[in-house]
């Protein structure tokens, strides 16, 4: 009977061992399963961080690397392991990745599997220059400013737009666009003009552009100008009268903003009589007409402004003498220049004052 009560218990430890061995296994699936797919795997506090992958460093070490310098996670080699069997590593697609707070391992992995970049925000507000919209886009994008630059300084790159240099800015409606981070120059460039054409389908703006007798590059051009002349709607609205006055009666523009453009120094704030001899095409006073292309990227506003400037008989403005930002507007040259004066005067009182301030 002993016998045969240690055979029993024997085979009974035989069969239990096997269970335990599976039961222990289990355990150990469902953890690394927990630890790999729903255990929030992010060490910040921020809504999401950026990371960047290099052309040249989609290599595990590399990648990983870039993961521990930023600090994004709690376990960074969780993520060598948890890459391996989805072979990552040699399909790594190189650009700007978003990880989102609480995101798991496998998310992640998941994530650079796919190529799944960040959105960039492009956003556009006024830019004067090529080199200017070169490092905007270099800087939120994965390409070298001279690269950039280069694209944006051939014509021969420009001719697939249907635009040059010289009118490259009047595809640009400044706003907020969303591209992925890896766009090429040439996608980002199509997306602005794309933009561009809704814009002047939209509220009869080619109508009105055709009532001036002017096309939406025309527009564009001379709302660069008023733009640059002040932040004042209300003024706005009369210095583009004035401007739209001159075309029609072929008088030069005589537009200082023009004159900072051509010297290339938008620091100037005095338009000295030397600066006026400035040979460039943009020099306004000059040159008769609008110059060959925009100084700056106008605001949708002002570009509206010019589309309904109204009717009026001013030909002449100046700044007022107390300084507020605003102008004086005149249908005659006497008003204008005793105006004129009346600024000169005062702003050479005011310079005076703050040399001695100096002293």
């Amino acid at each position: 009977m002993a016998r045969k009560k240690q055979t029993h218990q024997k085979s009974s430890n035989q069969f239990k061992r096997p269970l335990i061995g599976l039961f222990i296994s289990i355990i150990l699936i469902a953890l690394i399963g927990y630890i790999l797919f729903a255990l929030p795997a992010t060490a910040f506090d921020e809504k999401s961080r950026m990371i960047v992958i290099e052309k040249d460093k989609t290599q595990k070490p590399d990648v990983l690397k870039v993961f521990d310098d930023a600090g994004i996670l709690k376990f960074n080699s969780l993520l060598g392991i948890a890459g391996a069997p989805f072979n990552i590593w040699d399909k790594m697609k190189p650009g700007r990745y978003e990880i989102k707070k609480g995101q798991s391992i496998i998310d992640i992995v998941r994530m650079l599997k796919n190529g799944r970049l960040a959105e960039v925000k492009l956003v556009i507000n006024r830019v004067r220059t090529r080199g200017e919209l070169a490092k905007l886009i270099s800087k939120q994008f994965m390409t070298d400013s001279s690269l950039v630059m280069q694209f944006l300084n051939s014509n021969d790159s420009l001719a697939a737009l249907n635009t040059d240099t010289g009118y490259l800015f009047t595809k640009i409606i400044p706003n907020t666009y969303s591209y992925y981070s890896d766009a090429s120059v040439k996608s980002i460039l199509e997306k602005l003009r794309t933009e561009s054409i809704k814009f002047w389908s939209r509220n009869n703006r080619l109508q009105k552009a055709a009532a001036l007798e002017m096309t939406p590059e025309q527009v564009y051009i001379l709302a660069s100008i008023v733009d640059e002349e002040t932040n004042y709607d209300s003024d706005k609205y009369k210095i583009a009268s004035v401007y739209i006055n001159r075309l029609k009666k072929q008088m030069p523009l005589q537009a200082c903003p023009t004159i900072k453009y051509a010297m290339n120094d938008f620091t100037i704030t005095r338009i000295y009589e030397k600066y006026l001899n400035n040979p460039s095409p943009y020099n306004t006073y000059r040159v008769k007409g609008l110059p060959p292309g925009p100084i700056c990227t106008p605001s949708p506003k002002t570009i509206d402004i010019v589309l309904d400037a109204p009717k009026t008989d001013y030909i002449y403005f100046v700044a007022k003498s107390d300084f507020s930002g605003f102008h004086h507007f005149s249908n005659n040259y006497e008003e204008h220049n005793s105006k004129a004066r009346e600024y000169q005067k005062k702003l050479d009182e005011y310079m005076l004052k703050k040399a001695a301030e100096k002293r």
